[in-house]
C-alpha cells in the first residue's frame, strides 16, 4: 500500500521522538484521514502537543515543514482513496449556502498553492518544447481527457500540428508509434492515475520522443518516465477530480504561446476564421 511510504517513515522513527511528538506520530498512525485536515493548531489540540512540537515532528520524520508532509500525506490517501471512500469524506450535512462556499474556497486555496509553488523554470522549459516542437500529440484518458481535449483544443487556436488522443482508445498506441521521432507527447494524469496512462508513458519513453507529464500529485506513475514534469497539487480532496487548477496551467500556457507567435499567430487565427465561416460552424449575429 502507498500509504506505507509516509506511515513507515513515522513509525521507523517513532522509538527515537519524545513522548509529546511521539504522540503525534501515534495519533497519525490511527487516524491519517483525520490528520490530512488538521492545522497544526488542530493537531496539537487533538495530542495534546504545543504547536512547536508538531513542527519538530514533521522536521524529524525528514519534512522540511508541516505543509509539504501533509501534501505528501494527502497525495498519498488521495490515490488509495475509492469512490466510498470520497463519499464518506465529503461534508454532505452541511447547509447548501455552506457547501458552495466550501466548494468554492477550496478551489481559490488550490489556484493560491499554484501560483505560490509553480516552479517557473519548470514552466518556460515547458513552453519551449510547446513552442519548438514540429508536433504534439496531447494525450488524456478517463478525468484527464479533458484537461488533455481542452489543452489541445487550445493549442489549434495558436499553431498547427496538434493532435488529440484518447488513451483508453487503443488506436492510440498506432498513433504515437508512427508518430515522429521528434514529436512532443504530452499526458495529463490525474489520481488515481489510470494504467492504460502508464502504458502509454513507458511505450513513448521506448520510442524515444519527448514526453511531458502534466498532473496533480508528484506521486504520478508517469513521473518516472518523463523527460519534463509539471505538477498543479491540489490541497483539498475532490470527490471525483478538481480540474481547476490544471485549467489554470493550460491557460498559462495559451496566453504565454500566443505572446510568443506573435505576428504568425494572426495569420494562423485568420486562416481558422474562414473556415469558420465558409462552414457556417459557429453562430453569428450577422
Amino acid at each position: 500500500m502507498t500509504t506505507n511510504l509516509v506511515l513507515e517513515r513515522i513509525s521507523a522513527r517513532i522509538g527515537s521522538l519524545t513522548p509529546r511528538a511521539r504522540l503525534i506520530g501515534e495519533f497519525i498512525l490511527d487516524n491519517p484521514r483525520k490528520a490530512i485536515f488538521m492545522t497544526t493548531k488542530e493537531l496539537s489540540r487533538a495530542t495534546g502537543a504545543s504547536e512547536a512540537t508538531v513542527i519538530r515532528f514533521v522536521k524529524q520524520i525528514g519534512y522540511g515543514g508541516y505543509s509539504e508532509f501533509l501534501q505528501e500525506l494527502r497525495d498519498i490517501i488521495d490515490t488509495e482513496l475509492t469512490l466510498p471512500d470520497r463519499v464518506d469524506l465529503t461534508n454532505m450535512k452541511a447547509p447548501e449556502s455552506e457547501r458552495i462556499r466550501q466548494a468554492v474556497f477550496s478551489e481559490i486555496d488550490n489556484l493560491k498553492q499554484l501560483a505560490e509553488n509553480l516552479d517557473l523554470g519548470t514552466f518556460n522549459r515547458a513552453l519551449d518544447l510547446l513552442y519548438s516542437s514540429h508536433a504534439i500529440y496531447v494525450v488524456g484518458s478517463r478525468f484527464s481527457f479533458t484537461l488533455a481535449y481542452y489543452m489541445g483544443w487550445s493549442l489549434t487556436k495558436i499553431r498547427e500540428n496538434v493532435h488529440i488522443l484518447r488513451g483508453s482508445d487503443s488506436t492510440c498506441i498506432d498513433w504515437l508509434t508512427i508518430a515522429p521521432k521528434d514529436a512532443l507527447v504530452v499526458i495529463f494524469a490525474t489520481t488515481r492515475y489510470p494504467n492504460e496512462l502508464i502504458r502509454i508513458g513507458k511505450q513513448v519513453k521506448r520510442l524515444g520522443q519527448t514526453l511531458l507529464i502534466i498532473t496533480d500529485g508528484t506521486l504520478c506513475p508517469l513521473i518516472p518516465f518523463a523527460d519534463l514534469s509539471i505538477v498543479a497539487p491540489s490541497r483539498h480532496i475532490p470527490l471525483f477530480g478538481s480540474p481547476t487548477t490544471l485549467a489554470c496551467l493550460i491557460n498559462f500556457f495559451t496566453v504565454e504561446l500566443a505572446r510568443r507567435y506573435g505576428a504568425s499567430l494572426k495569420t494562423h487565427q485568420e486562416k481558422l476564421e474562414k473556415v469558420y465561416l465558409e462552414n457556417d460552424l459557429l453562430f453569428n449575429l450577422r
